[in-house]
């Protein structure tokens, strides 16, 4: 039996070599668009850089161990926005609660424009981090997990280890993907959203995946990012 002009025995691996194919050309524009961004945004990159520095006592880059692909941990970059002395204790009660549906919804969760994952009043936050925040600014040194290979442009936001350890058996599937800069929750909505509806947000794109998808949300992200859509 032929299926296309190929064997039962051939048609898989045309498949998995296709797919191949779509993890390296993937790959690549992954590469290539962010090495782009950070030398076009060099000098925005070192300008957050001293401003970080000269608002408060510590480094300019926040370091935190995140979950990726297949629940393999990495180290993600960002900008740091809180004291280096802040407690962590807050976020995480705060996060364990929305995956527990015990949290407020996440529609006004905020009152400055922050994310699901930003509790409300949050003292830990330094001036020049509030403002960075408010723009997603912080996340710019995520371009270099992408070049590393720890991201990809587009896929779900990277989990925090003791989020994962509260998850329901079903969350687990969100991993099957890696994590993304952007992604399809941020452009659905975002704090607008339960933490279950954006795992099953994420779990959707992790099915659907494709260019054609991808190309979507990355036009849609500077509209969501400079209108606040959707930022509580």
């Amino acid at each position: 039996m032929e299926a296309h002009g190929l064997t039962r025995s051939e048609a898989p691996a045309r498949a998995d070599g296709q797919s191949r194919v779509l993890a390296v050309a993937r790959r690549l524009v992954d590469i290539v668009f962010a090495l782009t961004l950070i030398l076009l945004l060099s000098p925005i990159l070192i300008g957050l850089t001293l401003a970080i520095r000269l608002d408060s006592r510590g480094p300019a880059l926040f370091r935190q161990r995140r979950v990726g692909y297949l629940e393999r941990e990495f180290t993600l970059f960002k900008f740091r926005s809180m004291r280096i002395d802040a407690d962590p204790q807050s976020h995480q009660e705060y996060v364990t609660a929305l995956i527990k549906g015990e949290g407020a919804t996440t529609n006004g969760a905020n009152g400055d424009g922050e994310s699901l994952y930003k509790v409300a009043v949050d003292n830990r936050i330094t001036g020049v981090g509030r403002w960075i925040r408010r723009w997603s600014l912080d996340e710019l040194p995520q371009l270099f997990n992408v070049v590393r290979g720890d991201m990809t442009l587009v896929g779900p936001r990277p989990a925090i280890p003791y989020e994962v350890a509260e998850y329901p058996s079903w969350y687990r599937e969100r991993f099957a993907v890696r994590p993304g800069l952007t992604g399809y929750w941020q452009v659905s909505g975002r704090s607008e959203r339960t933490y279950e509806e954006m795992v099953r947000l994420d779990i959707e794109y992790a099915k659907r995946r494709s260019l054609g998808l991808d190309l979507s949300i990355l036009l849609k992200t500077p509209w969501v990012v400079l209108s606040r859509k959707g930022a509580a």
